[in-house]
């Protein structure tokens, strides 16, 4: 599933939304022992330093900005336990009216990309963080061949399994890394303007 330009009541409408988000609620923690905002930051930096372009660094800062959207409307970490809140198509969706698909191609796809790994690679599992073994388990495990065979034909492949390399490697405590004011231009030249 892809989402759509405007699609869902999700929106976020401006770079200022979006990094306000990140300002109130980028201190939770998701079960990791880094926070929201901790792994956005070191994610963007790894996407950075290996030379991706700035529509993958910047889906790199933003790709689990669906689990903001659930804190801004009263969700936390603990209620959403035990069930899977496909934060990736909801951050993706709130995002499709701001950005191209180039950033948010590869958001809505990073959860499938992990699965995806599983499935090709069986001891890719064995590397990955407690807490994203257990949501493994809730978003499906591995891919059943034909949802492989959708994933490896979608224009969007190649970025988001890069992006789901730099979501596991983005997970270091006190890792010291440029703050979000550092991408606050590349986010807005990216942006569509609106109005």
């Amino acid at each position: 599933m892809r989402p759509e330009a405007g699609e869902g009541t999700d929106g976020l409408g401006s770079v200022a939304e979006v990094l306000d988000l990140y300002d109130r609620f980028g201190g939770h923690r998701y079960g990791e022992h880094v926070t929201q905002l901790d792994h956005a930051l070191q994610c963007a930096a790894l996407a950075r330093r290996r030379g991706l372009p700035d529509d993958l660094v910047a889906a790199a800062l933003l790709h689990d900005i669906g689990h903001l959207v659930d804190l801004r409307d009263g969700t936390t970490y603990e209620a959403g336990l035990g069930a899977d809140r496909h934060h990736e198509l909801r951050g993706a969706t709130a995002l499709a009216g701001l950005f191209p698909d180039g950033v948010t191609g590869p958001i809505g796809l990073h959860v499938v990309a992990k699965r995806w790994r599983c499935t090709v690679d069986p001891s890719y599992g064995a590397g990955l963080s407690p807490a994203s073994m257990a949501s493994l388990v809730l978003q499906g495990g591995r891919l059943p061949d034909r949802e492989r065979a959708v994933f490896e034909a979608d224009p969007a492949f190649d970025a988001a399994v890069a992006l789901r390399d730099i979501d596991d490697a983005g997970k270091v405590e006190r890792l010291v890394i440029p703050g979000l004011a550092d991408y606050e231009p590349l986010l807005a030249g990216l942006a569509r303007t609106t109005g």
